[in-house]
């Protein structure tokens, strides 16, 4: 999770540390049907230590370690050592209490070799009497799709407040569920004391890139105006952060700022929720899109950092900028899409968030086809079927000065020579 730190025997040293992506390779998240719905189920509890502060530990696991051969278990041990902290990004401060309004939220872990995996979490608290402490239940899994993470995760919720034994059954039932292709529904059978054999739908939204993603959580905080700078921003990869207390809107809207690059990747540092032992990610040098507590603000700004978008996603504003972020789109398109970004705003059209998704999506491919679009007819075939991207003869092509300004630096972005190589691999044109 902390791609982008360069200095890897850090990362040895210090087993909180998910050792770098390499800079440049793919990862996305996979959206295969048929193969796992999650790799583990991780109950995480806090621990009070003999110095009295709590540090959260991972209390049950599912499936169980020994299963696991022995190449994956060294991944696994990393990866077991990492996720306690995010989990619990905000620190050691916790007291026990009587009442807690459970929260969703979610983080990306980095592979050696850049893949990635997405821990869904609900923190919540366990029913019983008198003070308690939360506990969070993390689903570990490579599969994007927040919707029907949330959906299993009210199951397990509903399950916790019965009793652990009853989460596990429902937990195989959907390990051995095969994930359903998009738009398809899986049935899972979960048999519940009291009330019972119930059968669980679960169902995958038609448009995969979409599903892992709410649009309307950037629309209801941030003004169309702000929304454009921070894609200017993304666009040039160059570093965000963005800033609100609770997890959840964090997570829900790094993981929205994310997609507005569709069909495009962030292909850099990404933590959508950082804890609290590594804020010093905001020093890197090199590009990244983070999410920070609001509480730990003024940490932030006292740390020497190189120019970074700084935005307040509770009060909708920026705190730091570059200053050149209503330049770097070209007018007549920023134009465009800020008319197009304020009609999905407009409080007279009532959208389902699905709808909202496919309209800001749509905003924002357009602006995509419309500069670059052309691309395919640029890339020259050998008779070996490898392709080789002509890329002066592609930015010469576009007419509009301004546009080809913005080409011209697009076309230098790590983003665009992943998407390109992608191209020149295949002489099948990608579907859409």
């Amino acid at each position: 999770a902390t791609e982008g730190k360069e200095d890897a025997s850090a990362a040895e040293n210090n087993p909180s540390r998910v050792p770098p992506g390499k800079p440049g390779e793919r990862s996305s998240v996979f959206y295969s049907a048929g193969q796992f719905f999650f790799e583990y189920l991780v109950v995480v509890s806090l621990k009070e230590m003999s110095d009295g502060h709590y540090e959260p530990k991972i209390a049950y696991q599912f499936p169980k370690r020994e299963n696991l051969l022995k190449g994956q278990k060294e991944e696994e041990e990393r990866l077991l050592q990492a996720i306690p902290l995010f989990c619990f990004p905000d620190g050691n401060n916790w007291a026990p209490v009587t009442d807690f309004t459970s929260e969703t939220f979610s983080f990306v872990l980095t592979n050696v070799d850049g893949s990635r995996k997405i821990g869904y979490c609900r923190r919540l608290l366990p029913s019983g009497r008198g003070v308690r402490l939360p506990e969070v239940f993390c689903i570990i899994s490579c599969l994007g799709c927040f919707g029907l993470f949330s959906k299993i995760l009210d199951e397990v919720e509903k399950r916790r407040q019965i009793s652990m034994a009853v989460i596990y059954p429902f937990m195989q039932g959907l390990r051995e569920s095969p994930f359903p292709a998009p738009g398809k529904t899986v049935t899972i059978k979960s048999f519940i004391p009291e009330s019972g054999t119930e059968l669980i739908e679960l169902t995958r939204p038609v448009d995969a890139h979409l599903e892992h993603v709410e649009f309307q959580a950037l629309l209801q905080r941030l003004s169309p105006h702000l929304i454009l700078n921070i894609f200017a921003s993304a666009v040039l990869e160059r570093r965000l952060i963005f800033l609100a207390e609770e997890l959840s809107v964090l997570s829900q809207c790094i993981h929205a700022v994310a997609a507005l690059l569709y069909p495009f990747t962030w292909a850099h540092t990404y933590i959508p929720v950082v804890p609290e032992c590594l804020l010093d990610t905001v020093c890197c040098p090199t590009p990244f899109m983070v999410g920070i507590q609001m509480r730990h603000l003024k940490q932030v700004l006292d740390q020497p950092m190189e120019e970074a978008l700084i935005v307040d996603l509770c009060e909708g504003k920026t705190i730091r900028a570059v200053g050149d972020e209503e330049e770097i789109l070209p007018t007549k398109l920023q134009n465009e899409m800020l008319t197009s970004l304020s009609r999905h705003n407009n409080n007279n059209n009532v959208h389902t968030s699905e709808q909202v998704n496919t309209l800001v999506s749509e905003t924002f491919m357009q602006f995509f086809v419309r500069l670059i679009g052309h691309y395919a007819s640029y890339i020259k075939w050998s008779k070996n079927s490898s392709g080789t991207f002509q890329e002066r003869a592609f930015c010469k092509a576009i007419t509009s000065k301004t546009n080809r300004k913005f080409v011209k630096k697009f076309v230098k972005t790590n983003m665009f020579s992943l998407f390109i190589e992608e191209a020149e691999k295949s002489r099948i044109p990608q579907e859409g």
